[in-house]
């Protein structure tokens, strides 16, 4: 499945084009990045949710870009 990223004021933000899941990063109050995968329920593959932190932008990223490639289920 194809990703587009997005604005996004609080970090960055990519969206599924079949607009059924969100991968986002953004800078946490801590200084850590956050990274969050959020898939809705009427997705095909179902719903699923999960969040990680990492302690650099740049590790956030690549680990976004993971979820994108890959998914989080496999």
């Amino acid at each position: 499945m194809a990703w587009e990223e997005v604005e996004d004021r609080t970090g960055r933000r990519w969206e599924r084009t079949d607009g059924d899941a969100v991968v986002s990063v953004r800078e946490t109050a801590t200084g850590e990045w956050a990274v969050t995968y959020d898939r809705l329920r009427q997705a095909p593959e179902g719903e699923a949710y999960r969040r990680e932190t990492c302690e650099s932008e740049a590790d956030a990223v690549a680990l976004a870009a993971e979820w994108r490639d890959e998914g989080i289920d496999k």
